[in-house]
């Protein structure tokens, strides 16, 4: 953060000093969870249903926190403000504001936010400091505390923006006023929220919108609505993808060991770019990476090479393990059906290459409405189209509702377990060269079970 006195962070936000005079200064950097207070940072102290911040300050100022936020009154140095998530906000407006040398990228689409962001920060790293949220701060509370870790020696911010409501983005690039807008796609990921992917388009098409005169809108040709987005006057556009009349684009695209090799083509020339993310959905979320970083003018030799040795660096997204001979594919942060698909195709390619079995073991898709039951069906008739070996199912029985329709009653065989502790019984039917994908919405803790089934098969090979 920029250095500030608490006298007037305190008018910044509307508060009050109280047991400390305010002019001590600060430039330091709030956390809401006290295990994670240093002599760097400062506490928010938050009221939620089960848990009351306040209760947490005195934790925090041991730990080094320099002050804290709050709503009520406390014996340390502070900050009362009546609302602290409002109050991290008008600072983070504020800040952002004083920052005039700061380039913001917002990104935002229902799938692909936070492995552009990693992609993205790993080639724009090389140019200039650049802030990025370690895990996904895309939500109003989130923005607020990335932005509020930019200093005056921070060139790049990369924001990740959700929704769940028309009008979440504007708010969002109210605070971050980015200077590169990025939608990547619009899915069905909150079908169930939004009530249609029209509604959800509007509310991807908020960052694109929100854009000033001078600002760069980057936009994939992944869906039928994306490209259609309207862009302010002034605002240069940039499409990207796997079609000749994308500025950014991928060419002569192979696949090798589950990964894409393509040649990176921009208004700049043409590099080749040999990805280390495994499947070929990661195509879409590195030409958008490339596409910033084009706009950013970062030379496109910088940008292929960056690519090519990017890794994944946000747990849980494709992570690829081995244990004995056996290949673990932990895809459970989260899923909606084109992720789902995304996930399957690539295990299809996998198992092809390693010549194993495969095994997709799949729990809910969350946030999906009405449509839930159709989606949870075709996901199940997908995988027995691509020739997925074993389908293991784990509590919602919607995935088998159209195989027995199928011809053959389709090609997987399939396994239901009502428990995530049940279906571990399915390890002992693995063998050496086998894939197995694991993959459900986050809320489904489907992580807890890679991480007993990759137990279990060490157990099994000692």
């Amino acid at each position: 953060m920029i250095e500030l006195s608490l006298n007037q962070i305190a008018e910044i936000v509307g508060g009050e000093v109280i047991n400390s005079d305010g002019t001590q200064t600060t430039s330091a950097v709030p956390v809401i969870i006290s295990s994670q207070a240093t002599s760097d940072t400062f506490f928010a102290a938050f009221v939620g249903s089960n848990v009351d911040g306040h209760d947490f300050i005195e934790e925090a100022m041991a730990k080094g926190a320099q002050f804290a936020l709050v709503t009520k009154n406390c014996s340390a140095p502070a900050i009362k403000v009546q609302d602290v998530r409002k109050a991290l906000s008008d600072l983070a407006i504020y800040v952002r504001d004083k920052l005039e040398n700061l380039k913001v990228i917002g990104i935002t689409g229902s799938q692909g936010k936070t492995t552009t962001k990693d992609l993205l920060k790993h080639i724009l790293a090389v140019s200039g400091e650049t802030v990025a949220p370690e895990e996904s701060l895309n939500n109003e509370l989130g923005v607020p505390l990335l932005i509020l870790r930019c200093t005056k020696a921070t060139k790049y911010c990369i924001v990740e923006m959700g929704a769940r409501h028309v009008g979440d983005i504007s708010h969002l690039a109210n605070i971050a006023k980015p200077h590169v807008g990025v939608v990547l796609t619009v899915g069905t990921a909150h079908l169930g929220e939004f009530g249609s992917r029209e509604l959800i388009a509007t509310a991807k098409s908020e960052l694109i919108t929100s854009l000033a005169a001078g600002a760069t809108a980057i936009l994939g040709t992944y869906d039928e609505f994306t490209p259609k987005m309207i862009v302010p006057s002034g605002v240069k556009r940039i499409l990207f993808g796997e079609k000749s009349a994308c500025e950014v684009r991928a060419a002569d695209l192979e696949v090798r060991e589950g990964r894409a090799h393509f040649d990176l083509v921009t208004p700049d020339g043409r590099a080749a770019v040999g990805l280390q993310l495994l499947g070929m959905h990661q195509v879409s979320n590195a030409l958008a990476a490339a596409a910033v970083a084009t706009a950013l003018k970062i030379p496109i030799e910088t940008i292929s090479a960056a690519l090519s040795t990017a890794e994944v660096s946000s747990k849980w997204r494709m992570e690829i393990s081995e244990v004995g001979e056996i290949t673990l594919i932990n895809d459970s942060y989260n899923a909606n059906p084109e992720s789902m698909a995304a996930a399957l195709r690539t295990l299809a390619l996998v198992s092809q290459e390693s010549g194993g079995v495969s095994w997709a073991i799949l729990g809910k898709m969350q946030e999906l409405g009405e449509s839930s039951a159709a989606q949870h069906a075709a996901i199940g008739r997908l995988v027995s189209e691509i020739g997925i070996d074993n389908l293991v199912v784990v509590g919602i029985k919607d995935y088998l509702k159209d195989l027995d329709s199928m011809e053959d009653g389709g090609s997987s065989e399939v396994h239901y377990f009502d428990t995530k502790s049940e279906a571990l019984a399915i390890v002992e039917h693995f063998a050496p060269g086998d894939v197995v994908l694991m993959k459900a919405s986050r809320s489904e803790e489907f992580n807890l079970l890679a991480d007993l089934i990759k137990e279990r098969l060490q157990e099994a090979d000692k």
